[in-house]
C-alpha cells in the first residue's frame, strides 16, 4: 500500500501507491478521502495509551506521573505506525480484498 515499507522514514510515511499493485484498486476514491482516518487514529491512539498505562502502572508498578510519561513516549514513538494503521483500517471500511481479482492481475 505504501511506497516505502518503513514507517519511520518520516518524509515518506504517508506516501501511497495510487493503485494497489496486486488488484489495481484505486485507494483514494475521492479528494480528502483519508480525513476519516483521523477518527480511526484517535481510537487507535487511545487503545495504545490504555495498553501503555495498564502495563506501566499495574504490571510494572510505576507512579501515575511515570505512567503518563510512558503514554506520551509510546504515542510519540508509535505515531508513524498509528497513522499507517489508521489509514489501513479506514481503507478496509470501504474496500474488500477479492482473491479472484488479485489472481487475474
Amino acid at each position: 500500500m505504501y511506497k516505502n515499507p518503513n514507517p519511520y522514514k518520516l518524509t515518506e510515511t504517508l506516501k501511497m501507491h495510487e493503485h494497489c499493485p496486486h488488484c489495481h484498486t484505486k485507494f483514494k476514491i475521492e479528494p480528502s478521502f483519508f480525513y476519516g482516518a483521523m477518527y480511526v487514529s484517535y481510537g487507535v491512539g487511545v487503545a495504545f495509551a490504555i495498553a501503555a498505562f495498564i502495563i506501566s502502572y499495574y504490571f510494572l508498578g510505576s507512579s501515575l506521573l511515570t505512567a503518563f510519561l510512558v503514554i506520551v513516549g509510546v504515542l510519540f514513538v508509535l505515531a508513524p505506525v498509528i497513522m499507517r494503521l489508521s489509514r489501513n483500517i479506514w481503507v478496509n471500511f470501504f474496500f474488500n480484498y477479492d482473491k479472484e481479482k488479485a489472481k487475474t492481475s
